[in-house]
């Protein structure tokens, strides 16, 4: 079974990225006005869609909704300010593994292809 490169270094960014936006969430409580319910539910709901969409990365859809969680982690600098240095970090490094496992996918599959071709 050939597993996808652009999947599992994806799911490894959402992975991480749901670590870091975990650990957002006593920030929120600490630092900042946001109530202990809200911020409960902004860094811990985020934390665990992004754990669920790394579950799901079989799917097409699931990298354009991992794209809307990059923007997402990024405007949660408006309420814990180091989000914005950590959030477009994470949004690299999701780009650079959706990008580079596009590119690895597509060369693997075009030498199979070739090794197919000439093998008959």
């Amino acid at each position: 079974m050939n597993r996808s490169p652009r999947r599992g270094m994806c799911a490894a960014m959402l992975t991480l990225e749901a670590i870091t936006l975990g650990l957002s969430t006593p920030v929120m409580i600490a630092l900042t006005d946001v109530g202990t319910g809200a911020a409960l539910g902004i860094g811990l709901g985020l934390a665990a869609v992004c754990l669920v969409l790394a579950g799901l990365l079989r799917a097409e859809w699931a990298y354009l909704a991992g794209w809307i969680v990059q923007a997402a982690a990024i405007a949660l600098g408006f309420v814990v300010p180091a989000m914005f240095f950590l959030g477009i970090v994470f949004g690299l490094l999701w780009g650079t593994a959706d990008l580079l496992g596009r590119r690895i996918d597509r060369e693997r599959a075009e030498a199979y292809a070739a090794h197919a071709a000439g093998s008959e």
